[in-house]
């Protein structure tokens, strides 16, 4: 690494403070990565289309807060964290091309104050090309303005990173660690602690009480929400934690690898995870990210530097260690965390290849590096391209469905039960219901009651049985669907 400042687990070497220069060059030295968030923003407006609908996922964490719909089932594993963040948007506006806009924005903010706490540690244009590496992914910008946690989880685990290494130092870098670990807890706890884990142990050595303390705490007030509400409505922290787990498949030794590599063609959730892997040309940047990453620690390393690179390397494998090892299916989102922790050595090693070939050949090696960078850009938005189209094109039928609902004469207040119930029933403005499976709220006993005071639908894929309270109700094709519903006031 040249240029900037240096990093050790000791503390940082400066430049000469206070001087107008100095100030002067600072300013400026945020630029590219101010430059890089507004991009990561735009590039989400432009190319996530704003007015996608709501996801299944986000739909449970916008009907929180939202005066829409009721609040739909929330399940052990979940957390606050992203229905507060949607909040100031969501509790007044069902809008979702407002909500997506604010939370590009957000995003865009939360890249570059991520990016911010690096400084010193890397130079400048290392920042700003890890940044962009991170940026420019596909499952990044999809997931950059939707009401997910796992970018949240990202972004304060690459900021923590950089606060931890500052800590020592700077008293304002403790305050950094502890407002993003707190964070990672508030929209993901048990992620937050295997993101954490390495800071957790570097934290127990001498000299680093202080930033251990600043972990601690913020991983505690992030968490404080959720353990609470574990004793509250889940039969205490053990039961939801289990619950989580059973959610989950149950966590055990599980090589997901395949079924991760499976997901990075555009699937947004592979579960169950089957067919054939993905082009090579889609999956090649995946095992390139790390292998990059180990160049810059290697090449730190040789410069008596490491410290800065080994950090993030240790964070990105204990966050994805349960994802890849302990889970039986596969989302891109999983492994955000470790994309956005793994840019930074891989970045790094990019700019020092050039620098490290002979003279005659430096430019040839650049060019080289700048052609495979813009076909890697071209794989991402391909794929960003065909998963956004398909997603809206699904969000756009759960739209339709409710629109037939209230044709029908199922309008709120309402109860819908049955397949794809949640998302269904908040495009409706409905209450969501199920019996059985990870979302169970309800029996049927109860649903039959509902059904007489109120409208009620049940969402049957085609060919299958309705449930027996259902069977004499009107029925509707609806797609691939059988929508059977009642009508109080009609009767049945």
């Amino acid at each position: 690494m040249t240029g900037g400042a240096y990093a050790t687990l000791g503390g940082i070497r400066h430049g000469r403070p206070g001087h107008p220069s100095e100030h002067a060059r600072s300013r400026r030295a945020v630029l590219p990565l101010a430059a890089v968030a507004a991009a990561y923003t735009l590039a989400q407006l432009l190319l996530v289309r704003p007015g996608m609908g709501l996801g299944w996922d986000e739909t449970v964490y916008v009907s929180q807060v939202s005066g829409h719909a009721p609040a739909a089932f929330f399940s052990a594993p979940r957390a606050r964290g992203v229905s507060l963040l949607v909040a100031p948007v969501a509790s007044w506006s069902s809008s979702t091309v407002l909500l997506r806009g604010y939370l590009a924005a957000l995003s865009g903010l939360a890249l570059y104050l991520a990016l911010r706490t690096w400084r010193g540690l890397f130079p400048v244009r290392v920042l700003a090309l890890g940044g962009a590496l991170f940026a420019s992914l596909w499952v990044t910008l999809f997931y950059g303005p939707q009401a997910m946690p796992n970018l949240w989880v990202a972004l304060g685990a690459l900021a923590a990173a950089g606060c931890f290494l500052r800590a020592r130092a700077e008293r304002s870098a403790r305050w950094g660690l502890a407002a993003s670990a707190a964070l990672m807890a508030w929209t993901r706890p048990m992620d937050a602690l295997w993101a954490a884990l390495p800071l957790f142990a570097l934290g127990l050595g001498r000299g680093h009480r202080r930033a251990l303390a600043a972990l601690l705490a913020g991983l505690a007030a992030g968490a404080l929400e959720w353990v609470a509400e574990a004793t509250a409505a889940y039969g205490g922290l053990a039961r939801r934690l289990a619950d989580a787990s059973a959610i989950q498949g149950g966590l055990a030794w599980h090589v997901a690898v395949p079924d991760q590599l499976r997901a990075l063609g555009g699937r947004t959730l592979c579960r169950p995870c089957a067919g054939a892997l993905p082009h090579p040309a889609l999956t090649l940047w995946w095992f390139v990210l790390p292998l990059l990453a180990v160049l810059g620690l290697v090449l730190a390393a040789r410069a008596g530097r490491p410290a800065a690179t080994a950090l993030p390397l240790l964070c990105a494998a204990s966050a994805a260690f349960p994802y890849l090892f302990l889970i039986g299916y596969a989302a891109p989102r999983f492994l955000l965390p470790a994309y956005a922790l793994l840019a930074l050595p891989a970045a790094d090693a990019l700019l020092a290849l050039p620098a490290r070939a002979r003279p005659d050949r430096r430019r040839p090696v650049a060019a080289l590096l700048c052609l495979a960078l813009a076909a890697h850009l071209g794989v991402q938005l391909a794929v960003l391209h065909h998963t956004a189209a398909g997603a809206t094109a699904a969000h756009r039928a759960w739209a339709r469905a409710a629109d037939t609902l209230h044709h029908l004469g199922v309008r709120p207040p309402c109860l819908v039960t049955g397949q794809e119930a949640i998302p269904v029933a908040f495009a409706a403005g409905c209450s969501s219901a199920a019996t059985a499976g990870h979302n169970a709220n309800t029996t049927e006993d109860a649903l039959v009651r509902t059904a007489r005071r109120i409208p009620a639908a049940v969402l049957v894929p085609q060919g299958a049985r309705p449930p027996g309270y259902a069977r004499a109700w009107a029925s509707v094709t609806l797609g691939g669907t059988r929508l059977y519903y009642v009508v109080p006031e009609a009767g049945p």
